[in-house]
This record gives structure tokens, C-alpha cells and sequence, in this order.
């Protein structure tokens, strides 16, 4: 109930940020000025199987597990190279779905050089518990590179609920800052300098880091690539919304 609660107070924020403005939108011509920009952004999405890379990759996307074009969810990775899927409304903008290093037989560097790695803006590297010793390998690669990467460690609402049976004095904040605290301490014991992880549920993007990880990303990609991901971040919330609105003006006006 809290989180329909939470998904109708946005949702009735949207309705008074396009109602008040001072000239009537016309959406065609949004769409339309919107398609004018592409700019491509292409993400790397990679993480063993089961992480929850697809369902992550279908939310960043704003469709479902079931919808047309969804990444499939439920089937054992058979490529090496991975999976472009283009977002629904802004196609310059795609999310690939890689092989974890663990599921491939080369090392990192050479998983590097597989995955053709110049072509990605950034990589995200997600994991649906600790971030084990291919990840910080991958990491590392990604680095010598300079490229950027984002730790996101996902299903944190399984975690919570699965902790919240668990014991009798359950605090939400109070977990969410251990599983924080254990994922970064166990990357920088395996020599990740400062890593920032993003505490995600892809089914509640509303919630916990992806603002900030949206946050990080917009402040960290150049400036020719932000509005790209603007278009394409899905709207959670109010602030996402203005700056897409703020967008759309200055295409139109």
C-alpha cells in the first residue's frame, strides 16, 4: 500500500506539472522535437546470470518482463557478445545486455576486446548479492580503459523482506546501510578504489538509488550525452519530470 501510495502522489505530480503551463503542449510536436536528438548512448549492462541484468534492463526501458521487446528474464545466456535493446521511444538510446565474465571462458582483458568495449558510454555492473572476484576483475579492466563504471546491487526489496521475517526489530534504513556498507568494504578489500554502489529495485525504481544513480550519471557523461538519458530515464519523479518538461521547452520554443 505505501508504494501505490507513493506511485499516486508522483503520478498526481506529473498531472500538475503539464497542466500548468503557459501554452498548451502539443504532444506530437514533443515526440517529434524529441526525435530530432539522436545523439546514441549506448549503456553496458553486464553481471552473472540471475542478477537481475534483464529485469533491470526492461525497467531502465520502462516496459515490463512480458511486454513486447522485453529482455527475456527467464533463459540461460547463449551469447558472448550480448544483446543491444534499443529504448522504445528514443532507439539512439541502448541498453545491452552482456554476458557475465563468469559465463564466458576468456579472461578480462580479453572479455574486454569480446565485448567490443570502446563502443559503450559506460558500464553498470550489477550483482544480486556480494560483488565477487570477476566483477572487481571486470572493474579493473573497465578502469584501464577510462571508462566509467557503477556497482548496482540489485533486488535490495527481496533483502528487505526476507530481513524484515527475520528479525523481531526490523529497520529498514538500518539494513539498507549494512548491505551498503558490506558491498563497498568488500570491493575495496579487493582493490576498488572508492567504489560507488547503487542500492536498486528494479521493480521499485521510485525507491532507494536510482535517483542517484541517475544523478551520478547525468553529472558524469558529457554534455551532449545528458539529454539523451534524459529522455530515456523513466520518470519516477518530480524532479526527472521537470527537467524533462524544461527540455522539451527549449526543443519547442
Amino acid at each position: 500500500m505505501a508504494v501505490q501510495s507513493e506511485c499516486d502522489s508522483v503520478t498526481k505530480e506529473v498531472k500538475e506539472v503539464l497542466q500548468h503551463h503557459d501554452k498548451p503542449l502539443n504532444v506530437g510536436m514533443v515526440k517529434e522535437s524529441a526525435d530530432q536528438h539522436t545523439i546514441p548512448l549506448k549503456i553496458a549492462i553486464t553481471g552473472e546470470s540471475g542478477s537481475g541484468k534483464s529485469t533491470f534492463v526492461n525497467a531502465f526501458r520502462g516496459i515490463n518482463d512480458d511486454d513486447e521487446g522485453a529482455a527475456p528474464t527467464d533463459c540461460v545466456e547463449t551469447t558472448e557478445k550480448g544483446t543491444p535493446y534499443p529504448h522504445p521511444e528514443y532507439p539512439s538510446v541502448t541498453l545491452w545486455d552482456l554476458p557475465g565474465i563468469g559465463t564466458t571462458k576468456f579472461p578480462a582483458d580479453e572479455y574486454m576486446k569480446l565485448i567490443e568495449f570502446e563502443k559503450f558510454d559506460f558500464f553498470i555492473i550489477i550483482s544480486d548479492t556480494r560483488f565477487r572476484e570477476n566483477d572487481v576483475k571486470l572493474a579493473q579492466e573497465i578502469q584501464k580503459m577510462e571508462k566509467k563504471f557503477y556497482f548496482v546491487r540489485s533486488k535490495i526489496d527481496n533483502d528487505l523482506r526476507s530481513e524484515e521475517r527475520s528479525q523481531r526489530e526490523f529497520n529498514a534504513e538500518n539494513t539498507i546501510s549494512q548491505i551498503r556498507e558490506n558491498c563497498v568494504q568488500g570491493l575495496a578489500t579487493q582493490g576498488i578504489e572508492s567504489p560507488r554502489v547503487f542500492l536498486v529495485s528494479s521493480f521499485q525504481l521510485h525507491q532507494y538509488d536510482f535517483s542517484l544513480l541517475y544523478e551520478t550519471l547525468e553529472r558524469e557523461l558529457p554534455e551532449l550525452k545528458r539529454k539523451a538519458l534524459l529522455l530515456a530515464t523513466p520518470s519516477i519523479n518530480l524532479e526527472i519530470i521537470t527537467k524533462k518538461k524544461q527540455a522539451f521547452q527549449v526543443s519547442l520554443y
